[in-house]
Formats: C-alpha cells, sequence, structure tokens
C-alpha cells in the first residue's frame, strides 16, 4: 500500500504522483494516532494515551481513510476491529513510527559521545549464550544502557524486520534473505536424569531403551522438537511426553525431583551437571547438534553500540574458542 513513497521531510512521507491516483499525504502522527488506536481497540483510550480529545483523533482516522480511499476500522464493532486494509496499514505504521525512534536514537547517540541504547531479543535458552559476552560488553562500554526482550524465537525475525529490535539470538537459520546469520556458539542436545534414575549409572544408552521412559517436554514447538519426534519414528521407537511444561527452568527442576527424564539444550544445564542435581547420559541415536546465531538485519546502518557488540563476539570468540565462534553463514 505504501510503495512509492519517494520524498520525506521532518513529518512525513509523501507518495510518487501518479496518473490514476491523486496525490495522498501520510505523516507521521497519522500513523502514530492511527497505531494508538489499533492497539488500544478504543478510540477513547487511544485519546487518553496520546493526550488529545476523542473528537480529535476520530477527526484524525477519518481525515487519513479519505487521503487513503479506505476504510481502516469495522465502525459495526466496538473493540475497534481492523478492516483487511487497516491490518496492512498497521504493519507499515509500526515499521515507520519504529524507524523514526530509530532515527531519533541514532542521532541522540551521535550527540552523546556514543551513549546508547542496545535492544535484542532472546528467548530462554538463547538469554543463557548472552550473559558472558553482555558482562564483557558492559566492562568495554559501561554508558550504554542493554535491554533484553523476552521472545518466542519464531518472531524475532519479525522483529527484526521491524526495528524492534537490532539483534537476535536463534538458534535456527532464518529463511528470509533480509537476515544476516552468524553463527556464534555451538550446543547440543542433553539427556538428563535424576542421580537416583536407574539409567543415571549406564553407559552409552540405546533410543531403543528410552520407549518407556517418561518425558518432560517444552511445549514450545521447535525445530529441534521435531527432530527428536522424527528420530524416534525413524527408529520405531514410542516418545512418551507425559507432562509438558512452559519453561526449560521447570523441566529441569521436575526431572531433578525424580518426575521422568528430559532432552534440553546442554547449556541450560551446566550448573546441575556440575553440582550433581543432574546426569548426562549419552544416546548415540540423539546427539543432535544446535547452533547459536546472531542474526540482524542485512541492509541494516548498525549503530555504534551494535558494532560495539560485534567485535565483543568475535574477540570472545578468539579468547575462548569452541564453543564459542564467529562465523558468518554462506548466504548471509
Amino acid at each position: 500500500m505504501l510503495a512509492g513513497y519517494i520524498k520525506t521531510s521532518n513529518h512525513s512521507i509523501r507518495p510518487a504522483k501518479s496518473p490514476a491516483r491523486n496525490e495522498v499525504h501520510l505523516d507521521l502522527v497519522q500513523m502514530e494516532t492511527f497505531l494508538a488506536v489499533a492497539e488500544e481497540r478504543s478510540f477513547s483510550r487511544a485519546a487518553s494515551r496520546l493526550h488529545r480529545t476523542q473528537p480529535a483523533v476520530s477527526q484524525a482516522i477519518a481525515k487519513l481513510e479519505s487521503e487513503l480511499g479506505e476504510v481502516l476500522f469495522d465502525r459495526s464493532s466496538r473493540d475497534g476491529t481492523l478492516t483487511d486494509a487497516g491490518e496492512v496499514l498497521r504493519e507499515y505504521a509500526a515499521k515507520l513510527l519504529n524507524l523514526r525512534n530509530e532515527a531519533s536514537g541514532a542521532l541522540t547517540e551521535l550527540r552523546s559521545l556514543h551513549r546508547g541504547r542496545l535492544n535484542l531479543a532472546a528467548n530462554e535458552y538463547t538469554c543463557l549464550y548472552l550473559l558472558p559476552l553482555l558482562d564483557e560488553f558492559r566492562r568495554q562500554n559501561p554508558r550504554i544502557k542493554l535491554a533484553v526482550q523476552r521472545s518466542l524465537a519464531s518472531r524475532i525475525p519479525d522483529e527484526i524486520l521491524l526495528h524492534s529490535v537490532e539483534f537476535g539470538v536463534l538458534s535456527f537459520r532464518p529463511e528470509d534473505a533480509q537476515i544476516r546469520s552468524i553463527v556464534v556458539y555451538r550446543d547440543e542436545l542433553a539427556f538428563v536424569v535424576n542421580p537416583r534414575h536407574p539409567l543415571a549409572g549406564a553407559g552409552n544408552v540405546s533410543i531403543r531403551q528410552l520407549g518407556a521412559q517418561n518425558f518432560i517436554a517444552h511445549n514450545v514447538p521447535s525445530p529441534q522438537r521435531q527432530k527428536v519426534i522424527q528420530t524416534f519414528r525413524r527408529y520405531k521407537t514410542p516418545l512418551q511426553m507425559g507432562v509438558e511444561l512452559p519453561s526449560l527452568e521447570a523441566i529441569k527442576r521436575f526431572v531433578e525431583m525424580g518426575n521422568g527424564v528430559a532432552l534440553v539444550p546442554r547449556l541450560t544445564v551446566e550448573p546441575e551437571l556440575k553440582s550433581g542435581a543432574l546426569v548426562k547420559v549419552p544416546i548415540q541415536e540423539l546427539q543432535i547438534e544446535r547452533k547459536l546465531r546472531l542474526v540482524y538485519r542485512r541492509q541494516a546502518n548498525l549503530s555504534h553500540a551494535a558494532l560495539a557488540l560485534l567485535k565483543v563476539v568475535e574477540a570472545y570468540s578468539t579468547a575462548h574458542g569452541d564453543p564459542y565462534s564467529f562465523q558468518q553463514e554462506r548466504g548471509t
């Protein structure tokens, strides 16, 4: 819908003139108003959020709809439901406002001698990889604020493309060609049991010995989960997932209590393996490697803070070696 916009000013983005349509003028104040109504699902709540009157908000939306020639909100609905046109515009409005904030932040950072903010997205597991790197980053750049938001891995590529964050950490390679990925850590799935479990003292165990085990599983779908399911099918072994829990921390605690077994990323159980609270048992058929990747927009003009983080990641890899790495993936 916004294709063809070529002129910019301090407050607006205008489309190129077309002989078939009148010129449409969309300013960022309109986008901010529209997005507030869409997010609040209420004209009155949007007005309160924007410190404006409700008639002013309604007038702004009516003007926007008139200029676009599209109805953006279903007036028959009381909860501010978007029309199809509204759904399309919402994505672009969020992107435009994030770009505005990014531009403002970059200029502020430049004026204040690289004081800035670095936004990253990670899930519960990948955040553990970041901790030693963020520790080193803070030592070198104490004036830069770090903000790591917890996100589902499946949503991180979209958050990067929407400019909500500069970096994300993923255990899979994004398919979108607009995203660049660097392999930064090598991990593996670990089969863990309580120290009193019959398999705790075993040597190598075959996957066929696991058919009667009760697995404590993570209830968030992932590529690794599918690999495990497919592996059990390949060896014609039942996979009994009697309990599903919402976090890796809960899974570890439940297995420690003697409730079943689990397959978890080794990085998440390093403290428990060292303390003896959990025992890792090798399963030859379940040697599944996990690569962690630092991902960001291919065409991004990275901030000073983001460039500094890349230097820290590369230097940390050089100093510590495996399992840390700094290898850009082909095609990205």
